[in-house]
């Protein structure tokens, strides 16, 4: 089903913009100096790992993650808590979308939504540290398993009249888990509108995504070169 994303400037988050709004029911407030959180972490088959961050509280409200590893890599970031807030909401696909390409928690911090931003990279490195101490028991079949599932494809690249666009598209077993554009259109809109295109993609796990207003003809380019990168998967 498709979702709707708000569209702000390049918030996706600046993906969208990064939210801010009300702590989620039954979330405390406090400070966002609370110490980095343990983990729960569960092993799937494959090789992949989800670890559940505990809760850190913000000033803006809690902030808690999902991360799905296959071996060491970060394949996907869902977010069980975060502020009820318009920059919050535009700020997260950015986050996640930089997880996905930096593959660590360094990544920038997303503007307007400092303390959501701050929250979230200290959860996911918690997430990062748990997934090395289950990896290390067992490398050979983490490392195995990953390669194994894992498989690039690039997408076609597709001429528009604002500039070339052309994605290239990893997937884990059937399962996209992280899109790279290796062609788009040199413009404000298009920049803002690549990380909402990807945060889309990942949460449908298709083409079928909607048109980012303001940048229809890159949103256009991009959904073509995807669907040419999944039929090529096979």
């Amino acid at each position: 089903m498709k979702r709707a994303i708000p569209v702000v400037v390049l918030s996706i988050a600046g993906l969208v913009p990064v939210w801010l709004y009300q702590p989620s029911a039954g979330s405390s407030t406090v400070q966002a100096t609370a110490p980095a959180p343990s983990s729960s972490s569960s092993s799937g088959t494959s090789g992949t790992n989800v670890v559940t961050t505990t809760t850190i509280d913000t000033e803006k409200g809690p902030v808690q993650l999902q991360v799905t590893f296959t071996g060491t890599k970060i394949t996907a970031v869902k977010m069980l808590q975060q502020p009820d807030h318009p920059q919050t909401t535009a700020a997260v696909p950015k986050l996640i979308a930089e997880t996905l390409e930096a593959q660590s928690a360094d990544i920038d911090t997303v503007s307007g939504a400092t303390i959501t931003s701050e929250a979230y990279k200290e959860s996911l490195q918690a997430a990062i540290d748990d997934n090395a101490k289950t990896a290390s028991a067992s490398p050979s079949a983490s490392a195995s398993a990953a390669q194994e599932s894992s498989k690039t494809v690039d997408g076609t690249a597709v001429d528009t009249e604002k500039g070339t666009v052309q994605v290239q598209v990893t997937f884990e077993g059937d399962k996209i888990s992280a899109v790279t554009m290796l062609q788009q259109p040199n413009h404000p809109q298009t920049t803002a509108a690549v990380p909402k295109l990807i945060a889309e993609t990942l949460e449908a796990q298709s083409a079928d995504i909607d048109t980012v207003s303001g940048a229809t003809i890159t949103s256009d380019g991009y959904k073509e070169s995807l669907q040419a990168a999944i039929d090529a998967k096979g």
